[in-house]
């Protein structure tokens, strides 16, 4: 029988990046100290504590469920996804590769790419709450931490300013933030998913121009030689794929976006 291996450390830390994320939504649904064994929630009438239990998992439960759109603000997922998306825009074929491959491709490339950062939190975050090291609230406020470096690493500082901004005319900011870990998660969250779409978009334009160039080619031949009631893209659509698998296209674009992940500061 084959020896049972552990989850990696970046399988382990996804757990709590979750929790981290929860945070965001509902910050006291945990409780403050980890629980060796199971919670016993009474909803006595003369007890406040029951009601404060109930809540608290209440609040537990509307964090979870927002878990998966929040999980995909904070990460790379943004960015892959929208990319993947206009590829297929670009070649044309309407409905391939399905909407569900592509979420599962962009699911698991962001994993890939996120693997650092969930490597921190495992280390810093998941593996002092196993040994009691920490209780619940700390090792919760040690998952944001790593999260927010990756944030702040793929922010711009122009959409960040944009933000701030904002927070100063509503009046939601008492003052300019001094350093960057001064700034509140929640401003920094909606600038780090505007830097997202606006490098996925320049993303996607790049790729929109080789298939822009065919479709062109393919339409000016067709027209010279009479031909103006086949589509053009009928004989446009073979050539882009065949173009596409020749340069070994997917291969390129997921480089490509792995690398503007991993090594920002190179692409």
């Amino acid at each position: 029988m084959p020896a049972l291996r552990h989850p990696s450390p970046s399988l382990r830390a996804l757990p709590w990046l979750l929790l981290a994320l929860a945070t965001l939504v509902a910050p006291h649904a945990v409780a403050a100290d980890p629980t060796p064994s199971g919670v016993n929630i009474s909803l006595n009438p003369t007890d406040a504590k029951g009601w404060v239990s109930a809540i608290k998992v209440f609040l537990g439960l509307t964090a979870l469920t927002l878990a998966p759109a929040i999980l995909m603000s904070v990460t790379s997922f943004t960015r892959i996804v929208v990319v993947l998306g206009m590829l297929r825009q670009a070649m044309g074929a309407q409905g391939l590769p399905p909407t569900r491959v592509l979420v599962g491709l962009g699911l698991f490339l962001a994993l890939f790419t996120m693997a650092p950062t969930l490597h921190a939190i495992d280390v810093n975050a998941l593996t002092p709450y196993e040994a009691g090291q920490i209780d619940g609230k700390q090792a919760l406020l040690l998952a944001m931490k790593p999260l927010r470096e990756f944030m702040v690493v793929h922010t711009r500082a122009d959409d960040l300013a944009i933000f701030l901004d904002l927070a100063q005319d509503g009046g939601t900011a008492a003052a300019v933030p001094a350093t960057i870990e001064d700034v509140p998660t929640t401003t920094l969250v909606p600038a780090f998913m505007l830097s997202e779409l606006r490098t996925a978009f320049q993303m996607g334009a790049m790729l929109f121009l080789p298939f822009l160039v065919i479709d062109l080619l393919v339409s000016s031949v067709l027209m010279s030689m009479g031909m103006m009631m086949l589509p053009p893209v009928v004989v446009s659509l073979p050539l882009k794929l065949f173009i596409f698998v020749l340069a070994d296209g997917w291969g390129l674009v997921v480089k490509s976006l792995a690398e503007s992940i991993l090594h920002p500061a190179m692409s």
